[in-house]
């Protein structure tokens, strides 16, 4: 190594994405880099964790929407990382801002620094090759390089940008090469011809740069962008884990990735092949691809029974799929949703999610089992008058408090022990007492005990929406 072991290395995930090709199970609220797909880590703590062991490795940034916030405090917590950043951007601009937004963090937080930016929702199984090659990033992003890492390419891709790269390592950098030119999605003929000619890797969306050398890139290059982000990193607010920027100032940020605004234009690229075990988890065609087979090249995931089916993939997440006779169709289970298609097909399946959208249906943003920074609910039942929810509260955990104008709620304990505030009162609850908590009446849910808090709450009233919920106290800034 040069003078890179005097700088830190701080990895940038970037976790804006709503993953809507991986539906029913990922959902606006819930998106595929929070879930356990491959593996029993979610796709985000694989992320953070898969650099572990590099030398100088500081504390992780996050850039993620406020939706999803409590999401990356929770998992970050679960794998023990500590000193992180989440960074909130008040709405998305692609990746050049979210960069932009890191780099002068990371600035202020470790001086100039090597950036590791990372999405937060693939998957990459040998992580000795990836460490390796990310150690080879940072010697040339020491040096002034602005890295990228292409994946070797093992099929005629059409949902991939592309990567050319000349036949000369960057700086005698054996293991790199120069970038000669970034290349849109292309057709089935030029995809193929890229492969025939072999100097063409998939675009991995990774990078590795300096952070200083970044800004100095996108001032040359998109000036107006690092001024707004400037700006808005001028009068940040801090809210427990989160940074939140002035909102403001980043939505004047033009819309751009950091290929465009940046690295078609520098005259610094690096491109450092990767091994084929790279995938980007973007459909559950390549989602398929990281389970094994059995002898008739069908993959399952869950409670599957099949019978003479040939090239398929099942997942189950709650229930049983049995199949029988079938060929070339994927098969996805949740609580609330099935959906079915044949291999190669699922790409239709964002126009399934624009559908359920405009006919408003929950199933497009949100699981029936709901996630919260307390702990989460699960809709059991939902009826013209009534709901039922089964509710989970995590030890020390408490809900807001807070009051409905056009419901009333009935708590059933099941298992643990219940605080609870209603009106002037406070009291304890156990297991198979109960409460009623009428409308408009201000109260409180608290698990006081060492084991999760277990209850059915029964809704009833003339509109049960979530909305309907007006808060005085809450530790988490709701």
């Amino acid at each position: 190594m040069t003078d890179s072991v005097a700088k830190k290395l701080v990895p940038v995930i970037l976790s804006g994405g709503s993953g809507t090709r991986l539906w029913p199970l990922s959902r606006e609220l819930h998106p595929k880099q929070f879930h356990s797909l491959v593996g029993e880590e979610t796709l985000l703590q694989s992320t953070v964790t898969r650099l572990d062991g590099l030398e100088g490795l500081a504390a992780p940034i996050v850039i993620c929407n406020e939706e999803h916030r409590f999401f990356v405090a929770e998992q970050l917590r679960q794998i023990g990382c500590a000193g992180h950043r989440i960074i909130l951007e008040p709405e998305g601009r692609n990746t050049a801002p979210a960069v932009a937004l890191a780099a002068i963090q990371a600035m202020a937080d470790h001086g100039d620094c090597i950036l590791v930016v990372m999405p937060a929702d693939h998957a990459i199984r040998d992580i000795a090759a990836l460490r390796e090659a990310m150690q080879l990033a940072v010697d040339c992003a020491s040096q002034g390089g602005m890295v990228t890492f292409g994946v070797t390419p093992t099929s005629p891709h059409t949902g991939y940008g592309y990567i050319r790269a000349t036949g000369r390592p960057w700086r005698e950098h054996e293991g790199t090469l120069a970038i000669e030119q970034f290349v849109e999605k292309p057709d089935r003929d030029k995809a193929e011809a890229f492969l025939r000619e072999g100097n063409y890797y998939w675009n991995s969306g990774m990078f590795a740069f300096a952070a200083q050398k970044y800004l100095d890139e996108l001032a040359e290059h998109r000036p107006e962008i690092l001024q707004h982000c400037q700006a808005a990193m001028q009068s940040t607010t801090t809210d427990l884990d989160f940074i939140r920027v002035d909102a403001q100032a980043f939505c004047r940020c033009e819309s751009d990735s950091i290929d465009y605004a940046v690295m078609e234009h520098t005259r610094a690229g690096v491109v450092i092949p990767l091994g084929s075990d790279w995938n980007d988890v973007g459909s559950w065609t390549a989602l398929s691809e990281e389970f094994d087979k059995d002898e008739r090249g069908n993959a399952r995931v869950g409670d599957v029974i099949h019978e003479a089916c040939n090239n398929c993939f099942f997942y189950s997440r709650d229930r049983l799929i049995a199949a029988a006779g079938v060929d070339d169709l994927i098969v996805v289970e949740t609580t609330d949703a099935v959906f079915v298609t044949r291999k190669g097909d699922d790409v239709n399946i964002r126009n399934i999610v624009a559908t359920l959208k405009q006919q408003q249906r929950e199933e497009a943003i949100t699981h029936r089992k709901v996630m919260r920074p307390w702990g989460n609910y699960d809709a059991l039942d939902i009826a013209e008058r009534f709901k039922v929810k089964r509710i989970t509260v995590e030890p020390g955990q408490k809900l807001s408090l807070q009051l409905h104008h056009h419901r009333a709620e009935h708590w059933i304990v099941v298992s643990g022990t219940a605080k609870v505030t209603r009106g002037n009162e406070t009291f304890m609850l156990s297991e198979n007492e109960s409460t009623f908590i009428p409308v408009g009446e201000r109260h409180r849910l608290e698990n006081p005990g060492k084991i999760p808090l277990e209850l059915i709450e029964v809704q009833s009233g003339g509109y049960l929406g979530e909305d309907d919920i007006v808060r005085f106290e809450d530790n988490y800034g709701r």
